[in-house]
């Protein structure tokens, strides 16, 4: 059985969405504020978490921000703000859906479904595509030992940042990196650049790797949000 966790200070809300979920074989755990939600996202695990982003104690965006390095879970962000700005930081942070209140609750759930599948769709095929430290993706082929990337059996050179930027994209398939993320894992925070160097290097990857730099197969730009290796 799928277990979902609502962090939702509603209750009435959090109970209608937990009524449908469970009449959908889910089960479903409640909290009511940020902290209660922090400390069972870091003592349990979940398949899934809908995250209000308007919560007492903590908000749902720092919630986010903190469990995102140590859960690879789908996470459902919900408010009552409308304003693309607020989408594109939920995104931005890892988020994998948004949905605006007041929603129906039938629509909540088919998403629920349908984040639940993809997750394991990717993880079940990114699980099959690496082997012997060695990433696949399609046609590209990345290797971690020997450093080395193929795309359609043809190697190509990427120099280290390069390829550091796009083994971190691969090892996190379908997950949205800001500019800001992608900069402190390849090149920290102690680099003497700033992060426009990682649009850079994003153009140059992708000249090496896809078929048409317009239309990239696999690096793909999240207008507002970042960046993400598709799968």
């Amino acid at each position: 059985m799928k277990k979902i966790l609502i962090v939702e200070d509603d209750l009435s809300i959090a109970e209608l969405e937990k009524d449908y979920l469970e009449l959908e074989g889910f089960e479903v755990e409640i909290c009511n504020n940020g902290v209660a939600g922090l400390n069972a996202l870091k003592t349990n695990e979940y398949d899934l978490l809908i995250l209000d982003v308007m919560l007492p104690k903590i908000d749902g965006f720092t919630i986010l921000r903190s469990i995102r390095e140590e859960k690879d879970i789908p996470v459902l962000l919900v408010s009552a703000k409308k304003e693309d700005i607020d989408k594109i930081k939920g995104l931005s942070l890892g988020a994998d859906d948004y949905i605006t209140k007041p929603f129906n609750p039938s629509e909540l759930v088919a998403r629920v479904k349908s984040h639940i599948r993809n997750y394991e769709r990717i993880k079940s095929k990114f699980k099959e595509n690496v082997k012997n430290d060695t990433i696949i993706i399609r046609g590209l082929e990345i290797n971690k030992d020997s450093r080395q990337v193929f795309v359609n059996g043809v190697e190509v050179s990427l120099p280290q940042k390069e390829f550091d930027l796009l083994l971190h994209l691969a090892e996190n398939p379908n997950r949205v990196f800001s500019k800001d993320e992608l900069f402190e894992k390849v090149w920290g925070f102690d680099a003497i650049t700033d992060n426009a160097t990682v649009t850079v290097h994003i153009c140059r990857v992708r000249e090496k790797i896809e078929i048409s730099t317009s239309e990239p197969q696999y690096i793909e730009t999240v207008w507002g949000a970042g960046y993400k290796l598709r799968v």
